[in-house]
Order: structure tokens, then sequence, then C-alpha cells
């Protein structure tokens, strides 16, 4: 007893004594972060500056204020934005044929003049401008529907409302470049791509090759000074098609006409295609999708001063300008081509799976369809809660670059498990091309969703928690900014006071997690009671144990934990859950908390929890060695996993209340477009009206098993007839099963042409 009194005083000594703590704690810590951690690039410092933390850096402190996130605005539409897509964006989606246009590599003319005309490429432009000035949600959705219909089109639109001349103008653009050039974009005088990829720089965009030599020349009939751009890209969405070409290079002075120094960095700029040297036309194919996709390319092309974006002040300001409006692409478009996706899969699969029967039942009744049915359901529900939550904080005027990295990795990577569930439910129907199959133009787009607007495998490894650890731990950054400062007796003094609070941070969070750990988060408050209680306790729980995991990571791999990606990715899994997991909950609160949903709510939440402790143990298990990986696990997890993957009974569950609450059923698939007569219509209809008239239907079908045999080569008129005949039904009975079987035909029938 007396040793451990011992022990415990002498702890509180050397941690209270501010000398002795000093010598024998900061100054070695404070050694180690200065040799540890790697000097940052300036792109790096740039990247990791842009953009803004939100509640990703609640989650990672280890106290989410859930009262705090509930409280946020509910995600809503303008009566203008409303009347847009009940009108034109309605009109729209009826001149849209996905088949039609794969066929012809091309949008129709009169599609191409409609998107121009009523400002589907002004989304983000003001109103003073001519645009449409619509928010994010309004933007998302808008997408989001068009690629339920038509994947090339929503690219088509998604562009030039995503990363490209207007979004830069509008930030960094001078007073000139703007009334220059965003009525021509609004109006769609102008149509814009931007060209940022080349051959030698994909995901590593800050090295690209393609370079600008500040000299003077003439243009329009006078000597100014400009620059002599000489470039190369690929993979430029619009590029083929555009009147302004966007262009990001870097800028080198040799001649130092601008300043003292050479190398002046990554610059943009807006340059008409018509410019002499400036090449564009050429095509790819990106997996057979229609939308304009190319290369560009000029050498020694000169370009005046006044179409630097920014001007000459914005000489060497176009990373910055980059990964700080990065946030549209990844948090506005592509959640919504994911949204577009899955509530595709999700309607169609739900209206097939109840028409298409096998074995005399609805292949929805078989427990193995079940179980890829609730997965489609769920994640829909998932994506469209992260959808509208992370366009929510984009109308707030947030910039959260975390955010929409784990919003694009994830809502693309869950929309590709929705729909390859799709495919296999429609088995046969859903390989073969034609009018008839309203998937199969969506699953052959998806790979372009995760490769854009930075590839998904390195979105996970490198910028989620890359990003993340700094951005959003409540000390390192400080820490960090301290150690290199040039005063060193400053810069202990400084060090000592953050890291006295850090470490009260983390332990404080350390006996959190294991208490609540050990008593399964039962004593963790929860801001509201009920069926989902238990979620934001376990969430606070799991956002504790991330703040301590990651601290153990940084504290013994220091600046090497970015190069070990697999277990920077494994830590981004747990951060990405705890995001989706509280946008699921905040969606739940913001419809009413629907009873009807509550088994895809928790279908959704078990998921995301699953993932998050199963990446917590594969951290873990890799992290260290085995005996050591053991004890390091117990620190959150003193009972073992406990947490568990959605069950069989909640799948069947949720299967039976999407099918039994039709209004479910519309929340998870709202944004699919049924447009009248289409294939999509077709399965819907024959759905709709085989599930409302169930009685008369079941009725007719065991009689026409009981009659099997003499109804063998029976036409279904003659079926009808015979049924009559045998007072089984009568003849507005007869109607409706005669127009029930022959839209269910129609909808579970293929495409098949002639030869040539």
């Amino acid at each position: 007893m007396t040793l451990v009194l011992l022990v415990i005083l002498a702890i509180v000594v050397v941690f209270c004594v501010r000398d002795i703590r000093v010598k024998l704690i900061t100054k070695p810590l404070f050694n180690y972060f200065k040799t540890s951690l790697p000097e940052l690039s300036q792109t790096e410092r740039e990247a990791m500056e842009a953009g803004s933390i939100w509640w990703d850096g609640a989650l990672f402190s280890g106290k989410p204020n859930w009262r705090k996130w509930l409280s946020n605005d509910k995600p809503k539409l303008s009566d203008e934005e409303q009347a847009f897509i009940d009108n034109e964006l309605h009109t729209l989606l009826k001149m849209l044929d996905e088949e039609k246009i794969s066929e012809a590599q091309d949008l129709p003319e009169e599609v191409w003049q409609f998107l121009k005309e009523k400002g589907f490429f002004a989304f983000i432009i003001p109103k003073a401008f001519g645009g449409r000035e619509f928010s994010a949600q309004a933007n998302s959705t808008i997408v989001a529907k068009i690629a339920s219909r038509s994947l090339s089109t929503a690219v088509t639109v998604m562009v030039p409302n995503s990363l490209g001349p207007a979004e830069l103008l509008l930030h960094y653009g001078t007073n000139d470049q703007q009334n220059t050039w965003l009525p021509k974009l609004a109006s769609g005088e102008a149509l814009p791509c931007f060209a940022l990829t080349s051959p030698e720089a994909g995901s590593d965009a800050g090295s690209i090759q393609d370079f600008a030599i500040v000299c003077e020349r003439e243009f329009e009939g006078e000597k100014q000074i400009g620059l002599a751009v000489t470039w190369q890209k690929r993979y430029i969405t619009l590029a083929p098609v555009a009147d302004v070409l966007g262009l990001a290079f870097k800028v080198y002075d040799p001649d130092q006409l601008l300043s003292n120094k050479v190398e002046l960095g990554i610059t943009c700029a807006l340059i008409p295609t018509t410019h002499e040297g400036v090449k564009t036309g050429d095509r790819h194919n990106p997996l057979g999708q229609a939308f304009m996709n190319g290369t560009t390319s000029g050498e020694d092309v000169f370009i005046p001063m006044a179409w630097v974006i920014g001007e000459q002040a914005g000489i060497g300001k176009g990373w910055r300008m980059l990964v700080s409006c990065l946030s549209a692409g990844r948090g506005i478009s592509l959640p919504a081509l994911s949204a577009g996706t899955a509530q595709l899969s999700a309607r169609t699969t739900s209206a097939y799976a109840g028409v298409r029967r096998q074995f005399g039942v609805p292949i929805s009744a078989f427990e193995g369809v079940q179980s890829a049915l609730a997965r489609i359901y769920g994640y829909s529900y998932l994506i469209e809660a992260v959808r509208q939550t992370t366009a929510l904080a984009i109308d707030l005027k947030q910039s959260p670059s975390v955010v929409t990295a784990i919003a694009k990795y994830h809502l693309t990577e869950h929309a590709r498990v929705a729909l390859n569930d799709a495919m296999d439910i429609h088995g046969g129907k859903a390989i073969q091309m034609g009018e008839m199959n309203y998937l199969a133009h969506n699953y052959m787009g998806m790979p372009i969703s995760i490769t854009v607007e930075g590839a998904n495998i390195l979105t996970r490894s490198l910028m989620i928690f890359g990003q993340g650890a700094t951005r959003c731990h409540p000390f390192i950054l400080k820490e960090m900014s301290i150690v290199q400062q040039e005063d060193q007796l400053i810069a202990l003094k400084e060090f000592d006071e953050v890291l006295c609070k850090h470490l009260q941070h983390t332990s404080v969070n350390g006996l959190k997690a294991f208490f609540n750990g050990f008593t399964l988060a039962r004593f963790e408050r929860a801001p509201v009671s009920g069926d989902v209680a238990t979620y934001y306790r376990r969430l606070t729980w799991l956002s504790q144990a991330l703040s301590v995991y990651s601290d153990i990571a940084m504290l013994k791999l220091g600046g090497s934990l970015k190069r070990r990606e697999m277990l920077s990715a494994k830590l981004g899994d747990v951060l990405s859950f705890l995001y989706i997991a509280s946008c699921v909950l905040k969606k739940y609160e913001d419809d009413g908390r629907q009873q009807g949903d509550l088994p895809l709510v928790k279908f959704a939440l078990d998921h995301c929890l699953n993932e998050a402790s199963k990446a917590i143990y594969a951290f873990c298990d890799n992290f260290t060695a085995a005996p050591l990986a053991f004890l390091l696990k117990r620190l959150a997890f003193p009972v073992g996993k406990w947490l568990k993957a959605p069950s069989d009974k909640l799948a069947v569950q949720v299967c039976s209340n999407v099918s039994d609450h039709n209004s479910t059923r519309e929340r998870i698939s709202h944004l699919c477009a049924v447009v009248k007569h289409s294939a999509i219509d077709t399965v819907e209809h024959a759905y709709l009206l085989e599930k409302a008239h169930a009685p008369l239907m079941a009725k007719y079908r065991k009689w026409c098993k009981q009659n099997s045999v003499k109804l063998v080569g029976k036409t279904l008129n003659e079926k009808l007839s015979i049924a009559m005949d045998d007072n089984v039904i009568d003849d507005k009975s007869s109607e409706t099963i005669f127009c029930i079987e022959t839209l269910v035909a129609k909808a579970v029938a293929v495409d098949a042409k002639a030869p040539n």
C-alpha cells in the first residue's frame, strides 16, 4: 500500500511541479515532436489550411455536442428552387432518353439548348450576373434526379456547377473578370471546362508539369507582360465542346519580370478556346458514357496577365484556389450522383422484386434477396442523410474539407454496393442492353464517380485521416506550429502549456472510453430518449476511442503516420462512420421520427457502428505485436467487440417496412425520376397496381395453380374467360387482372432486336 501511495505521489509531483515536468516530460516530447514531424511543403500546408472544421472536429475531440448538432437547420429548398424542380427539371427529364443518348454519344441539340436557356449551367452564379443562385441543397437535388434518368446529362450539368471557372471567378476573380465571364457562363453563351489533370499528375495534382514562362510579347497591337503557356491535359469533362478553358499550370519567371523569385507556383487562368494555339476537340470514351470528355493542349501560347484569375495578384495562388473550392465537387456533385444511383436502385429493385415471380412467389419473399434488398434500402437512407447534411454544411458557409472527402469516398462506395445488389436481383434483365434496362448505364458509369475528384483509394488512405488528424485535433496543429518557432525558450514554454491540456484531454478520453466500453456506454448522456438514444451514447464512446487511438498513433509514429497509409485509412474509417451515423440520426430527427423509417435507421446505424469498431480492431492488430494489440483493444473494448452488423431479423424487418409503408419507400427513392411511359414507369406501375389488388391476384393465381392442367397452352384472355365461366372472377376483375399481367410481362421483359 505504501509503495502504491509513493508511486501516485511521484506521478503527482512530476506533473504538478513545472520545472520537473518540463525536464522529464515536456522537453523530451518537444524534441521528439521537432525531429519526428516532417517539414510541410507549401502545397501540403495550403491543403491543410484550406476549408473549415465542422462536425468532424467535434467527433475528433471525444466530446460531440449532440444538441448543438441537432439544432442545425433542416435541409430545405426555397419556393423558387422547388418551382424549378417541378417545372424546368420535370420538362428536362421528359426530354432525356439515356439509351438514345448513348447510341448518339451526345445529348440531343434541343437538350443542349434547353440546358443553356433554362439556366442549368448557372446554379452557383449570382442573380446579379444572370445566374440562378441556387443553394447547394438545390444543386445537389437536381443533379441527383437527373442522374437517376441520365448519368451523362447529370455529369454535363454537374461540371459547370462544380469546381471550374464560375466557382473560381466568384471567389478569386477581379470585378472586370466577373463582369466579363459570369453573364456569358450564366446564359450558356460560354460553356466552361476546367483542365487540371495531366498525364504525369492525377491525384498528385500539385506535381503538374504544365508550365508558363513570364515574358513580354505583343498582344492585340501592344507589348505587354504575360505568360507563354505550354500544357497537355487529359480526362477533361466538356473540353471537346467548351468555349472557355480554365487551366492550371506552374509559373516560372526566369527573367524576374514580376519579382525576385523564379518559381512562382501554381496558377489558374481562363483562356477562350478560340485563342490561337489552343487545341481542344479530341474525345475520350469514358466507359461508353456519352458526356463530353477529352484532351486539351497548347505549346507556347501567349496569354495576357488579364486572363489569369485574379490577374497578376493571382499568380502562384492557384493551389489554394483549387483546394479551397474542391468542396463543391466532393460535397455536392459526387454525393448527388451517388444518391441518384442508390435511389434508382431502391425504387426499381423494390418494384421488380415485387412483380418478378419464381417458384410461384415474388422474389422479394426469398431471404437471400431480402439480404440484398435491405442493403439497398439501408444504404439509400444512409446516402441521402449524408448528401443532405453535407450540402447543408456548404449552405451554412462551411467548407469542411474532411467532411466532403468522407462524403465523396463513402457515398460513392455505398452506392456501388447498392447498385451491384440491384444488378444481382434483376439478374438477366440487368445485363441485356436496351431501353428496358434502367440500371446498365449507371452501372457502367459507376467507376467514374469512384475515380474523379481524388481517386477513392487515395481519398481514404491519405486525405480523410491525413487531414483530419491535424485539422480536427484540438491540439496537434498548435503543437506543430509551436515547435517550428525560432525562439526555443518561448516555444518550450508555450508547448508545455498546450501539452498539459493535451495530456489531460487524452487521459480523460481514455478513462471514459474504457468505462463506456465496460458498461456498453449505458451511462453516457443522450440528447433524446426512445429507440435511438442508445446510438448517441455509443457514438460518443467511439468518438472518445478515436481520440485516444489517434493520439497513440501520432505519439508513436509521428510524421511517419502519413506514410503508414493502411493505418491512416483505418482510423479514417472510424471518423467517417461516426460522421455518417451522425447524419443518419439528424435525418431521422429532421424527418419527424417516422416510425416506418426506424428499421432503416437502425440498419444504417448498426452498419456504421460495426464498421467503426471493426476499423479500430484492425488498427490495433496492425499497429503493434499481438500481445500489445490485445491490450490496446482492451483500452476501449475491455469486454471484447460487442457491436454487431445488422441482424438477419432486422434485414427482414427493413424489407417488410419498405413494402408495407409507401411513404418510407418514397423517402428512400424520392430522387428517382419516374417519367411517364419509361421503363421505370412500367415496373413502378406494375408493382403499385399489383400491390393494390393483391387479394384479387392471390385468388386468381391460386385458381390457376389448381387448374394448371386445364390451362396448359391457354392465352391470358382464354384463362380469364375460363375463370369467369368458373365464377372465380367477374368482368371488372378480368380487366384488372389482364392489365396487371400485361404490365408485369412488360416490366420483366428485355430488349431483343432483329439482326442488322
